[in-house]
């Protein structure tokens, strides 16, 4: 699969240490491939941060690739790019905020505890009016 696409899959039965089992996740899961930018939050402060790539989302959690270990409990944020457009035209950016559930040399499981999507501005807009950089001097 390369960056950004986008993979639906029924996942009713998987394999799971050699033998078939039921799916007991109530949340359907797809499979975005998509960068992820994570922060280990300690209290108000950043304990971690990394970047990795999500694997498979629902609305309960996500699964995503890690630099290292992290630790379960722990709140973390999370923030990767949307691979739709809102309108045909504007980029979107996903925060996700949760909780660790799970983690080990490949990834990281979290728990969705609350999400936003976040506009990043139109395409046509961002191409026709390139940056300008304001000064304030006296």
């Amino acid at each position: 699969m390369e960056g950004g696409d986008l993979v639906f899959e029924n996942q009713e039965d998987r394999a799971f240490n050699g033998s078939a089992e039921r799916e007991r996740r109530t949340k359907r899961r797809f499979q975005i491939d998509q960068e992820v930018k994570y922060k280990m939050l300690y209290g108000q402060r950043i304990a971690e941060t990394g970047v990795g790539r999500t694997m498979n989302i629902s609305s309960g959690g996500v699964w995503f690739s890690t630099e290292s270990m992290l630790t379960s409990g722990m709140p973390v944020e999370l923030s990767m790019n949307w691979p739709v457009l809102l309108n045909d035209s504007c980029p979107m950016k996903l925060m996700i905020y949760g909780c660790v559930v799970r983690s080990n040399e490949k990834g990281a499981a979290v728990a969705i505890e609350r999400y936003e999507f976040r506009t990043q501005g139109s395409r046509s807009f961002q191409q026709m009016n390139p940056p300008v950089e304001v000064r304030l001097g006296n």
